[in-house]
């Protein structure tokens, strides 16, 4: 399936030069969006999983359905200030800006084989995020799983020895 057919970019969005890769309308597919997360079960299953960590939001909207389909616990990876309980946090920078982030301290067990999901890898800020949280509670990243990758931005360059896959580049 071309899934490219099912995203629109929207161009100098959230600010001049960056051209926005919008997957709601892949989301509105309900066939199309069975698919993709089917193809990314594929693409990760024969890895050794027990939760699944997804950034806020659109992390959430990849990484809670391939949870489910693959049978494992998901954690929320938030930004600061958004989890009720005792967090760690970890500052980070966008292709376009800069965030926290934010994961609870009991949301892994040391040990823990833990897959990254999230929509969009572009330059790999917030997945290196997500991986220095996951390894500060003692977690075993497996692998990283996004729907887009930007491969002229190198991103998956940052994560040396992280199996990443991705279902559609730019």
């Amino acid at each position: 399936m071309n899934f490219k057919e099912y995203i629109r970019v929207i161009p100098d969005f959230p600010q001049p030069g960056i051209r926005f890769k919008d997957i709601t309308t892949l989301l509105q597919n309900g066939a199309v969006y069975k698919e993709a997360i089917d193809q990314l079960k594929e693409m990760v299953k024969e890895k050794q999983i027990d939760v699944i960590a997804g950034p806020e939001a659109r992390g959430f909207v990849i990484g809670a359905p391939l949870a489910y389909a693959l049978g494992v616990g998901f954690i929320p990876i938030r930004k600061s200030g958004k989890l009720p309980g005792e967090t760690i946090e970890v500052d980070y920078a966008l292709e376009y800006g800069k965030d926290k982030l934010a994961m609870h301290k009991d949301a892994i067990k040391p040990g823990q084989k833990v897959l990254i999901a999230d929509d969009l890898l572009a330059t790999g800020g917030t997945i290196q995020s997500s991986i220095d949280l996951i390894q500060q509670l003692g977690g075993d990243i497996v692998g990283a799983a996004f729907l887009i990758e930007l491969s002229y931005l190198e991103g998956r360059n940052k994560f040396n020895g992280i199996d990443v896959v991705s279902l559609v580049q730019y």
